[in-house]
C-alpha cells in the first residue's frame, strides 16, 4: 500500500513530466517561426536543429553521473528551470549566434531532464510496486498538446511572448515539484549487491537501448516527414496534411492512457511485442497507402505501436539498477537522441536517393526488430560485479 509520501512524490513527478512536455513543445512548434525570423534556409535550419539532440545526448550522459552521486531530485531542480529559460532565450534571440547558444543550452538541459524525470518515474514505480510509467508519459503528451493549442490560439502575438508565457507556468511547476520529488535515499530502495555506478554493465541493457533507438528512428520518420509524405506522395491539401501527425499523437496519447493497466495484466514483454507488430503494420500501411484516409490511419497505427516502447524501456532499465543510481536509465535515454538523429538522416537520405515511400521502409524494418527485442523488457536483476 503506497504511503502518503509515495503519493506526494508521484504527484510531483506528474508535474515534472507536464513541465517537460510543455517546455519541449513550446520550442518545437515554433521552428517555422524561428526560421522565418532569422531567414534560415532549409540546410542551415537542419544543422541548427541538430544541436538539440546531439547536446541532449551529452546532457543525458552527464545526468547519469550526476544523479549517481547526488540523486535525480537535485538534478531536476537545477536543470528543469534551465530548460524553461532556454525556451525564453530562443524566442528573444535577435540573431543566429544567440539562437544557437540558446539551443545548445536547451539541448544539454533537456537531455538531463529527460533522464532525471524517468529516474523519478522509475523510483515512484518501485515504491508503488506496480507499473505507472505510461501514466507519466501520458501527462507529457497532454501538455505537449496544450502547448500546441496555446500557440495556435495566441497566433498574432509577438513570438517572444508566445514562447515566454507558458514558461512562467513551467518554472512555477518545476519549483513546486522540486520540493516533493524522491530524495536520493528514497530512490535507492534495494542497494545491496548492486553494481557500482561507474561499473554498470552494458550487456543487460543493450536490448533496451536498441529498442529505444529503433523507436525514435520511427518517431523521427513520422515527426519530420509525415507532412512531406501526405503532401507530395498522397497529394493532400493543406487542411488534410496535419491530420496524419494528429492521428499519430492522438493514438500515442490514447495508448498511454491505458498502457499501465495492459502491462500489469499481460507483462511488459508481451505489450512491447504487440506494439512492435502494430508499428510494423503501421509502417507497411504508410509504404503502401493508396489514399489519404488510409495514409492517416497508417500513421495512427504507428503511434499505437510505438507508444509503449519508451516507458517500458525506462521501467526495465530501472529493474536492472536496483540501487537506483540512474546510470542504466541515462544510458537508455541516450538512444532516444541517437535514434532521432539517425532516423532523420536515414529517412531523408533514402528519400533523396529513391522516394518517400521507399524511405519509410527503413523504420518498418526497425519496428519489426523491436519484436525480437521484446524479451529484454523482462530482464533478470543485474548481478553484482565482483
Amino acid at each position: 500500500m503506497p504511503s502518503a509520501r509515495d503519493r506526494q512524490a508521484r504527484v510531483a513527478t506528474y508535474v515534472v513530466y507536464a513541465v517537460q512536455g510543455l517546455s519541449f513543445a513550446s520550442l518545437l512548434i515554433q521552428v517555422a517561426n524561428l526560421q522565418a525570423k532569422h531567414q534560415l534556409d532549409e540546410g542551415s535550419l537542419t544543422m541548427l536543429l541538430l544541436v538539440v539532440p546531439v547536446f541532449a545526448g551529452v546532457g543525458s550522459v552527464a545526468a547519469g553521473a550526476f544523479a549517481a552521486r547526488f540523486g535525480s531530485k537535485l538534478l531536476l531542480r537545477i536543470a528543469q528551470p534551465v530548460v524553461s529559460g532556454a525556451v525564453v532565450l530562443a524566442g528573444l534571440a535577435p540573431n543566429v549566434p544567440l539562437l544557437l547558444s540558446a539551443l545548445l543550452l536547451f539541448g544539454v538541459a533537456v537531455g538531463a531532464v529527460d533522464a532525471g524525470m524517468n529516474m523519478q518515474g522509475v523510483a515512484v514505480e518501485r515504491r508503488y510496486g506496480v507499473e505507472v510509467l505510461n501514466g507519466f508519459h501520458c501527462v507529457w503528451s497532454v501538455f505537449s498538446l496544450a502547448a500546441a493549442l496555446w500557440a495556435s490560439g495566441a497566433a498574432g502575438l509577438p513570438l517572444p511572448v508566445i514562447m515566454a508565457l507558458p514558461m512562467v507556468l513551467a518554472v512555477a511547476g518545476s519549483l513546486y515539484a522540486g520540493r516533493d520529488l524522491c530524495t536520493r535515499e528514497e530512490e535507492k530502495v534495494e542497494a545491496a549487491g548492486a553494481p557500482a555506478a561507474g561499473r554498470f554493465p552494458w550487456r543487460p541493457i543493450i536490448p533496451l537501448c536498441l529498442a529505444m533507438g529503433f523507436l525514435y528512428v520511427g518517431d523521427a520518420a513520422v515527426s519530420n516527414f509525415n507532412t512531406v509524405f501526405m503532401k507530395d506522395v498522397l497529394g493532400a491539401s493543406p487542411a488534410v496534411v496535419p491530420l496524419a501527425y494528429a492521428a499519430y499523437q492522438a493514438t500515442t496519447l490514447a495508448v498511454r492512457l491505458g498502457g499501465d493497466f495492459a502491462v500489469r495484466r499481460y507483462g511488459p514483454a508481451a505489450i512491447v511485442r504487440i506494439g512492435g507488430v502494430i508499428a510494423t503494420l503501421g509502417f507497411v500501411g504508410v509504404v503502401l497507402a493508396p489514399t489519404q484516409p488510409l495514409g492517416i490511419v497508417a500513421f495512427g497505427l504507428t503511434g499505437v505501436g510505438l507508444a509503449v516502447v519508451a516507458p517500458q524501456s525506462f521501467s526495465a532499465a530501472g529493474k536492472l539498477d536496483p540501487a537506483g543510481t540512474g546510470v542504466a536509465i541515462a544510458r537508455v535515454n541516450l538512444f532516444n537522441y541517437v535514434g532521432f538523429i539517425v532516423g532523420a538522416a536515414l529517412v531523408g537520405g533514402i528519400a533523396d536517393a529513391a522516394d518517400m515511400r521507399v524511405a519509410f521502409a527503413a523504420p518498418l524494418v526497425l519496428a519489426a526488430a523491436i519484436i525480437a527485442l521484446a524479451a529484454g523488457f523482462e530482464p533478470k536483476r543485474a548481478p553484482a560485479i565482483k
